[in-house]
């Protein structure tokens, strides 16, 4: 069986198909993932032996501001995001493929259903948050320079208002594209992208699906896949020389003002007198001075460092927070937009950590928000959570793609 996976998303949209895709493998599927040309992402994908076929621009280089963005310019890129993954799906596809499975941005997930339509192809459109999906029990995420309207608290009027938003702004680049490949226009892009029957790649404990709901949801569990790399040699030396330090990393997060984020957030740690971890990532964070209780990573096997600090703070976006809950570590998150306050509600109300709304903190706010995650009975909580999290859902979703008759309906939650 031949399947095709893609994404255009960040690095915490493509992990979670190396791990489905080194599943599907296992089962002896042959497996290749579409995704955007970063350098990360191929070396990533090529570190498990799945081939990439880059698609569309480099994500990091429109994120961080490197290629000019702006609301005006949303049409553009959209076109050329669904033309993209149309054509090199449609390649990928050539000599036999059974089953497309699209995540990511709508105009790149459009690409791919077209492509699926049009080659008579099994497409399944998974999401990695369920904050992102129609449902009466929470509001959408409010689309960039679309907000949601405050007199309006019905939730589902508020998702008749966002697939109203998508069409105005996707649906003439997917249905310009549509025509000229021979295929109808769409009058509701959401939810033909999302079909009646999405996929849900979340641990049910950390972001569960609330029934009753409209959509017959699949949730199949986080995929993910043991990372056995090593740590780097000065990083484990780092961790053994003391009590265990605070993790701080906001992804692919690009934060307008870097250097008081990171002079922040060391001040906050230290001032709970602990050591600390500060990531790169795509903010290009850096140390303050050279004092030596701090220590800088880029790349690094997030599995194994979080089962090592004393407590992770982040942005709350799917991939950390996933990766934070299954290694047991207490979280303090400072989400930033989008699903992230989702994430950091549910950290809060499962106390495995704390949730500081605000997007700028304080030291002493942080200090404060650690102070909560740094207590025994939050570690407590998050070794109990930890111990619950399902780390099949990778597994379980590759089953049912390679399920022998695809007319069979597996459960709604498996």
């Amino acid at each position: 069986m031949r399947v095709l996976l893609s994404a255009y998303d960040s690095r915490g949209g493509v992990e979670p198909l190396v791990g489905l895709a080194v599943r599907l493998r296992e089962l002896g599927a042959e497996v290749r993932v579409c995704a955007p040309p970063d350098e990360e992402f191929a070396k990533r994908l090529a570190g498990v032996g799945v081939e990439m076929v880059a698609t569309g621009r480099s994500v990091r280089q429109l994120v961080t501001g490197k290629v000019p963005s702006s609301p005006e310019g949303v049409p553009r890129r959209a076109a050329e995001l669904v033309a993209a993954f149309y054509d090199k799906v449609t390649a990928a596809a050539e000599g036999g493929c059974d089953v497309l499975v699209a995540t990511g941005l709508v105009p790149a997930v459009a690409g791919v259903k077209a492509a699926a339509e049009k080659l008579g192809i099994r497409y399944v459109y998974a999401s990695y948050q369920p904050v992102s999906l129609p449902s009466p029990h929470h509001p959408p995420i409010p689309r960039p320079g679309r907000p949601l309207p405050p007199d309006v608290t019905d939730n589902r009027l508020l998702w008749d208002r966002d697939a109203q938003d998508a069409q105005a702004i996707f649906g003439e680049a997917v249905n310009t594209h549509r025509v000229s490949v021979g295929l109808p226009p769409v009058d509701n892009v959401r939810d033909h992208v999302f079909t009646d029957r999405p996929w849900l790649a979340t641990d049910p404990v950390l972001a569960p699906w609330r029934q009753p709901a409209d959509l017959e949801v699949v949730q199949t569990g986080a995929w993910l896949v043991p990372d056995e790399r090593p740590l780097p040699a000065e990083l484990s030396t780092f961790l053994d020389a003391g009590t265990p330090p605070v993790y701080v990393g906001f992804g692919s997060i690009p934060l307008r003002d870097p250097q008081d984020v990171a002079r922040m957030a060391i001040e906050a740690v230290r001032a709970r007198g602990r050591r600390v971890v500060v990531s790169h990532g795509w903010a290009d964070l850096a140390p303050i001075d050279d004092q030596d209780d701090c220590f800088v990573v880029g790349e690094v096997n997030h599995q194994a460092l979080f089962r090592r600090v004393a407590a992770v703070v982040h942005h709350g976006g799917a991939g950390t927070t996933t990766t934070a809950t299954w290694a047991g570590a207490p979280q303090v998150v400072l989400p930033q937009g989008g699903d992230q306050p989702y994430f950091a509600g549910r950290v809060a109300d499962l106390g495995i950590g704390a949730a500081h709304y605000s997007p700028t903190p304080t030291v002493d706010s942080l200090s404060a928000a650690l102070k909560t995650a740094l207590t025994s009975e939050v570690r407590a909580r998050a070794t109990a959570v930890a111990g619950a999290f399902r780390a099949d859902g990778a597994t379980v979703a590759a089953e049912l793609l390679l399920a022998a008759d695809s007319q069979d309906r597996p459960p709604v939650s498996v």
